[in-house]
């Protein structure tokens, strides 16, 4: 049977101005300033994640407390990156020619301040019966989709035995080879994973988890043991960081960060740039931060724990990778590479090769 205590945490968890105000008391004299932001992007907070809010200093709070920065941004995209513009039945995205998003829940256990989704977290978000029905008959008559990313919402807050169904409905489609879930459980709702749900989830291979950790201080015991349980039924596990504002946008942090996720047997996957979200601007760094971030991740941590730092292009472009500039320049058939401490090295390289680095690429970041 499964622990009830992750059941808990959500029932006695924060859903509105009063009961954040009651909780958080130096927030009382901006209850109507929270009435208004939470009547456009709801708030709920599990009580796991209440517990380890500290104040206005804290990278959690600036994560998941309300604030009437989301409601002063006009700007942005309401669906930045037209997943809905490119869905041909309810809750799927179909961008990429082998690949599927699919949405199969419509709850989290926390709400994300910064959320890409924030136009249906919390808000006229349906996720049916019929429309995972609908969902898996669009992916079997798609021959061409080898790989099902499974979404939401959290698919993990999903009962176990419903996930067991959507999982073995898929699996039993020829074509499809890969399913991975993504989902924030882990690190914010982390008893949630059971030795029953890691057993479970393991009976279907391949599947990947990939989860989403955004400072070192979400990497506590609870949420070490929920990773453990996966990655030892084998469970690969990767992580979905957001570089935010005010929250980790320093190498420092960073680097912490990606350094305790090895230990935990998640690898570093990506590196998003915030996402033209309306009611995120806040949130969002320059570039030039990212770029210099990773570059210092590469001078002072272990290859392994360097994410991809990439850019979900506005429109349904896809993700595109942004990398540091390391060619300095091109000098007849050499290159000049500048490594991790700025030092400039000669590289000579094959004739061919010298046609494709040409001196203006030489002085453009790869994007």
């Amino acid at each position: 049977m499964e622990s009830g205590s992750w059941k808990k945490q959500l029932r006695s968890g924060i859903s509105n101005a009063g009961e954040l105000c009651t909780a958080f008391p130096q927030l009382a004299p901006k209850r109507a300033m929270i009435e208004e932001v939470t009547a456009t992007y709801p708030v709920f907070i599990n009580s796991y994640i209440a517990g380890m809010l500290k104040g206005p200093s804290d990278p959690l709070w600036r994560q998941f407390i309300p604030d009437n920065a989301e409601i002063d941004d006009t700007g942005g995209m309401v669906d930045p990156l037209a997943e809905d513009s490119t869905s041909p039945v309810p809750n799927i995205t179909h961008r990429y020619p082998n690949r599927v998003l699919f949405l199969v829940s419509n709850r989290c256990a926390v709400h994300c301040r910064f959320c890409t989704r924030k136009r249906k977290i919390g808000r006229s978000f349906e996720v049916t019966a019929a429309t995972i029905t609908q969902g898996i008959d669009y992916i079997s008559r798609s021959p061409q989709v080898r790989d099902v990313l499974l979404s939401g919402g959290d698919p993990l807050l999903l009962p176990t035995d419903q996930i067991a169904d959507i999982l073995g409905r898929l699996s039993e489609i020829r074509h499809v080879d890969i399913i991975r879930i993504g989902t924030r459980v882990p690190g914010v709702l982390p008893d949630r994973i059971t030795a029953g749900l890691a057993r479970m989830l393991a009976s279907f291979k391949p599947l990947y988890i990939n989860t989403h950790f955004n400072h070192p201080v979400e990497i506590t015991p609870q949420s070490r043991r929920a990773c453990a349980l996966l990655a030892d039924v084998g469970i690969p596990l990767g992580c979905q960081t957001v570089l935010l504002k005010g929250v980790n946008d320093s190498a420092d942090i960073m680097c912490r960060l990606m350094e305790g996720l090895l230990s935990m047997r998640v690898r570093p996957y990506y590196l998003h740039h915030m996402d033209y979200t309306r009611g995120t601007a806040h949130f969002r760094t320059s570039l030039s931060a990212g770029l210099d971030i990773i570059r210092e991740l590469r001078c002072h941590a272990s290859g392994m724990s360097v994410p991809h730092y990439v850019i979900d292009l506005p429109g349904g472009g896809g993700k595109v990778p942004l990398t540091p500039d390391y060619i300095h320049a091109v000098d007849g058939n050499a290159l000049l590479l500048k490594n991790f401490q700025g030092k400039l090295f000669r590289y000579d390289i094959e004739a061919q090769d010298a046609e494709t680095f040409s001196a203006p690429l030489a002085h453009t970041p790869v994007i």
